[in-house]
């Protein structure tokens, strides 16, 4: 499985380099690799390592609007360092146009005419973006479409 290995090497690269905060996220996206393991009993397959990450990147970005909110600005710095390191396992991800071109398709193609359809759209087009775009962005430019 390529993304343990490659968290196993950034772990050793960041304990060389004595980069304390690299090394504990990596740590965390380890140990998280391996309970999904475990849970499921076999090694994550690229699409299962790709949701896990992703689900990662979004509770730390929950967490940091929870403690924007809360105006915990001290708990701010480190945590969008977190989510910096998170984001260099996902894929690149899409531009608004890319994914606004993807979601006009995609609802060409379920032939979705109106907001009744918007869950139809939405299965269809989770998982060509997956790991690659925001869920809260697809949702906006779904409803958006769909309302034309």
């Amino acid at each position: 499985m390529v993304l343990k290995d490659q968290l196993t090497a950034d772990m050793k690269e960041a304990m060389k380099a004595k980069d304390k905060e690299r090394l504990s996220v990596v740590r965390m996206l380890k140990a998280s690799v391996q309970n999904e393991e475990i849970k499921l009993g076999h090694e994550l397959t690229d699409e299962e390592a790709l949701t896990l990450l992703s689900r990662e990147l979004k509770q730390r970005k929950d967490s940091y609007e929870e403690f924007k909110s809360a105006g915990r600005e001290d708990l701010l710095a480190p945590l969008e360092k977190e989510i910096c390191i998170v984001q260099t396992y996902l894929p690149e991800p899409l531009t608004t146009e890319e994914l606004t071109s993807i979601i006009t398709e995609t609802i060409s193609e379920v032939q979705a005419e109106q907001m009744s359809d918007f869950g139809k759209v939405m299965g269809a087009v989770m998982p060509k973006v997956k790991g690659r775009a925001d869920g809260k962005e697809i949702q906006a430019i779904v409803k958006q479409q769909l309302q034309k």
